[in-house]
């Protein structure tokens, strides 16, 4: 049996992260038998070497090796394409047609993104699995094959299953063996030595000097997410070898190639939510919204109060509760009154009018009738209120303190309203 390292120089294999070597000591225990393999992994960590490692190990080497990418083939012709199909099955199906199954037979099948396979194919693909047989589309004759499925995938499987999207008895019966390749981030010794490797291939291929990174640069490569892995690793030494003139890359060269390089936020794993999460939310949003109109209530019976009864500290006696609710506690200035809500003053009309309503129960309906109140003195008092201050300020000669005194509100408040109308 070959070496670890022995099988990554023959399959040019880079790195020496122990979750690696682990990966390719499964490949090369499992080869020699035909159980079914399942590799995971994100894309772009190299998930193709693993099946062919395990085909040139096995007693199948000399037959034939065939990748079928399933997320590339449209699900209209995905069971033809696998298990063939007869003369006439469908229109097109000018002649029969032989099926990776059939031309594999004594082979190996290496199924890329088994998940995206629909569920119709999953059940055919289950039947091989368990007793080696298939049916052409179109024919109702059982063939027989002698076929080693690997099969790679990216996708959650558990969350697929759960989903229905994946038949939980096919998943058990293509992972008998689970390899999982490690994401490039998980192996941070590997990516310098990898990011080398590339830039002197692509030096040779565009016949240019090689790139090399100062430790700057090797620091931000390191602490890179790499998302895309190797792969996305590959494509930004081939960048920076073609485009960079300078063949010292620094941080700052380096950073331009990598997509928010400068953002330390964690990476999002997933970005669904639950019906549960929804809801939670929604009955958030409810509270809030039932709080407001509270509030909202409680100021309009205030308001209603001091209209009604016109002196302000009387109000703010009998409502201390209330306002407190309302307002808050503002223990930076214990002189403000409920003057501070700017109420001047209230017309004998309004008053007179007011008192004539016997029967209002709820806040609402005196809220309404207030509006209809305001509509038509709305004119009337900010002239009245504009009137008295200027006559307070004359009959005192200008002194705010007197002057507030007089007009029954904080002084705070009339040099708000001297400023508010220019006086």
């Amino acid at each position: 049996m070959e070496s670890v390292q022995a099988i990554k120089q023959r399959f040019g294999i880079i790195g020496n992260d122990p979750k690696l070597n682990r990966a390719i000591e499964k490949a090369i225990q499992v080869s020699p038998t035909d159980i079914s393999v399942l590799v995971t992994g994100e894309s772009g960590v190299g998930k193709e070497s693993i099946p062919k490692i395990i085909h040139q190990l096995s007693h199948r080497k000399h037959g034939k090796y065939i990748a079928v990418n399933c997320g590339a083939i449209p699900e209209g012709t995905i069971d033809s394409e696998l298990f063939g199909h007869e003369k006439g099955a469908f229109t097109g199906a000018t002649q029969t047609r032989s099926g990776y199954f059939e031309v594999a037979d004594g082979g190996t099948i290496f199924l890329d993104e088994v998940g995206e396979l629909p569920l119709t194919t999953q059940v055919r693909l289950l039947r091989v699995l368990e007793n080696g047989e298939f049916i052409k589309v179109g024919s109702s004759k059982v063939q027989k094959t002698n076929v080693r499925i690997v099969a790679a995938t990216n996708v959650n499987m558990f969350e697929a299953i759960k989903k229905e999207k994946f038949r939980e008895d096919l998943y058990y019966r293509l992972s008998t063996i689970e390899i999982n390749i490690p994401p490039l981030r998980e192996r941070k010794e590997d990516i310098h030595l990898l990011f080398r490797k590339f830039a002197s291939d692509f030096a040779l291929k565009y016949k240019m000097p090689t790139v090399k990174l100062t430790d700057d640069a090797v620091n931000l490569l390191l602490k890179y997410r790499w998302n895309g892995n190797i792969r996305q690793l590959r494509n930004v030494a081939e960048q920076t070898s073609v485009l960079e003139q300078n063949r010292t890359i620094n941080a700052e060269a380096l950073r331009h190639y990598l997509p928010d390089a400068g953002s330390n936020l964690p990476a999002v794993i997933n970005n669904t939510k639950s019906e549960s999460d929804f809801s939670n939310e929604r009955e958030i949003l409810y509270k809030v919204l039932f709080d407001m109109k509270s509030d909202l209530n409680d100021l309009k019976k205030l308001t209603m109060e001091l209209m009604k009864h016109g002196n302000g500290s009387d109000v703010q006696k009998d409502n201390q509760g209330l306002i407190q609710k309302i307002y808050g506690n503002n223990d930076e200035d214990d002189d403000s009154t409920i003057e501070d809500l700017e109420v001047l003053s209230i017309p004998e009309k309004t008053i007179d009018s007011i008192e004539e309503i016997s029967n209002i129960e709820d806040v609402q309906d005196k809220y309404h009738f207030a509006e209809e109140i305001e509509e038509e003195e709305t004119l009337s008092l900010h002239d009245k209120e504009l009137e008295l201050i200027k006559k307070s300020l004359e009959r005192h000669n200008g002194k705010r303190k007197l002057a507030a005194a007089e007009l029954g509100i904080s002084e705070r408040t009339l040099y708000r309203k001297i400023k508010q109308y220019d006086l």
